[in-house]
């Protein structure tokens, strides 16, 4: 079973930019793909990006609303996720999950994790 833990929310301003981490532990932290949603108040869960294992490329996959605005990293020896984003807008006001999964290439939706961390939230104000 695998814990996911989120920080680095909080309160920014529209324009300048966050740096989310997410620490996992009680499995093979390099074993698994990771992946960043967000979740709006009265929206569905959203996709944000993913990165797969080493062993499958390390690939990263972006969603088109943070695609150029956003990064996505890991480091297997901290068994922490990141995710830098950049020129925040109000609208990316949300909670957002750190998810972790297999690297089935079904990264855009819920179903494709197996795991959720409980979200951080993030509010941008202008």
């Amino acid at each position: 079973q695998v814990q996911l833990v989120e920080s680095g929310g909080g309160l920014m301003q529209a324009g300048g930019s966050l740096r989310l981490s997410c620490a996992a532990s009680g499995g093979t932290f390099s074993n698994y793909a990771m992946g960043w949603f967000r979740q709006a108040p009265g929206k569905e869960r959203e996709f944000l990006a993913a990165e797969t294992n080493r062993w499958s490329g390390g690939r990263t996959y972006y969603a088109d609303s943070v695609k150029g605005r956003s990064t996505i990293s890991r480091d297997d020896g901290k068994n922490t996720v990141y995710l830098q984003m950049n020129s925040l807008k109000p609208e990316d006001t949300a909670v957002y999950y750190c998810a972790a999964g297999p690297n089935s290439g079904l990264y855009y939706g819920p179903q494709g994790w197996d795991y959720w961390g409980k979200g951080t939230l993030v509010t941008v104000y202008s």
